[in-house]
């Protein structure tokens, strides 16, 4: 994985690299000239076009040789017939001992470091005694200066190859972080997603199951001495059926509510109906304020509504006791609220724990509520009823 660093520092080495090229060339250059304007027609003239010949061309091979993969073999043997072409050169005409100077920073860039340093010490002194050979006579500065100057460019190059090498373990660890914090989000993800799954089945199938359990059940103890009241509990349990198969298929296709279709208001009188038996009357009422029309809300919110209000629903037909309830949606300027009180037997809320409640009923309205940034608040006494509100907060997109 490429990113904007490994761009630029390719490009700066692409730079450096052109550079140190074309400085090798003019230094042959310069060299060559230099010998033959002051030994025109010398012994050693043809020799020294040869070999400069030979130089120019081998180095062109090398430069064509290099590719992105570094201190292989080829390369490393096309520079040592570099250095031994510039040492025979040298030998022939101590001038052309600057032209190892570009060789420092191809041997530091191909060779593993020591092998390096024992080149540019190579050079270095190759080029002490050229210098010394051509003034005649012993000067420090002649001594001095190249192995300085070998130094400080060997030095400035190996701390740019260490930073850059910690550059690349520092965009390497990030992008390690990066994919570690993806496959994070991922699993995260899974299992949100298994927890709205297991949530909407509880709130949906689970719940038309056991309702039509108990009503076949109803059905099952009059069947004998009422088989109209038996027939007409069969009836209701094969619409809340019909309802738990449209159900089961809108789980196959995309998961949202089927009740929603024809929105909020008609889901929740809807859930209120199923609901709705016997032995319990739920009531259903909307305060939508100053606004005109049908109530709608972001899909999600809708969705959680329906789903906390079928909840609390189950859990009163199925633990209350209640023989009446009602649900009721405020429509506020800035949140929404679902109320959904019952006449039951109540529960001490600071116990904790609803009597005969399981499964996942208070705690898959709580999340709900939760993940969408709400707050859920139950209040309850014994003997006199309870009453769930669910307030969601509506944040403008």
């Amino acid at each position: 994985m490429r990113n904007a660093e490994d761009d630029a520092g390719a490009t700066d080495s692409r730079w450096l690299a052109a550079l140190m090229h074309a400085a090798f060339f003019l230094l042959l250059a310069v060299a060559l000239a230099r010998f033959l304007l002051r030994h025109p027609g010398g012994a050693r003239v043809p020799w020294i076009i040869a070999f400069s010949a030979v130089l120019a061309v081998l180095y062109v091979v090398g430069v064509a040789w290099q590719g992105p993969h570094r201190s292989t073999a080829r390369q490393r043997l096309w520079l040592s017939l570099v250095v031994a072409v510039v040492v025979v050169l040298v030998i022939l005409a101590p001038s052309f001992a600057w032209v190892g100077i570009p060789l420092f920073y191809t041997g530091l860039r191909t060779l593993p470091t020591r092998a390096a340093l024992t080149l540019v010490v190579l050079l270095t002194g190759l080029v002490i005694a050229s210098q010394v050979r051509l003034a005649g006579r012993w000067d420090p500065d002649l001594v001095l200066g190249p192995p300085i100057v070998a130094m400080v460019a060997a030095g400035v190059f190996l701390q740019m190859q260490r930073q850059a090498a910690r550059q690349r373990a520092l965009i390497d660890d990030l992008i390690r972080t990066r994919r570690e914090l993806a496959a994070a989000e991922r699993r995260a993800g899974t299992l949100a997603e298994r927890q709205r799954l297991s949530m909407e089945i509880h709130d949906t199938l689970a719940q038309g199951l056991s309702s039509q359990q108990m009503l076949l059940q109803a059905a099952e103890r009059v069947w004998a001495s009422d088989p109209g009241k038996a027939r007409t509990h069969v009836h209701t349990a094969a619409s809340i059926a019909d309802h738990n198969l449209t159900e089961a298929r809108r789980f196959v296709h995309d998961l949202a509510p089927a009740d929603l279709a024809h929105g909020l208001e008609e889901a929740l009188r809807a859930v209120a109906a199923r609901a709705s038996g016997e032995r319990l009357t739920v009531r259903v009422h909307i305060d939508a304020g100053e606004r005109a029309g049908p109530v709608r809300l972001p899909d999600r919110v809708e969705a959680a509504l329906l789903r906390i209000a079928q909840g609390a629903l189950a859990n009163v037909r199925e633990h209350a006791g209640a023989s009446g309830a009602a649900v009721t949606l405020t429509l506020l300027d800035d949140q929404v609220v679902l109320d959904v009180a019952d006449d039951g037997r109540g529960f001490d809320p600071g116990v904790g724990v609803v009597p005969g409640v399981r499964g996942h009923g208070l705690p898959a309205i709580r999340a709900r509520v939760h993940q969408l940034g709400g707050t859920l608040t139950i209040e309850s006494t014994p003997n006199e009823g309870t009453v769930l509100s669910a307030s969601i907060p509506l944040r403008e997109p």
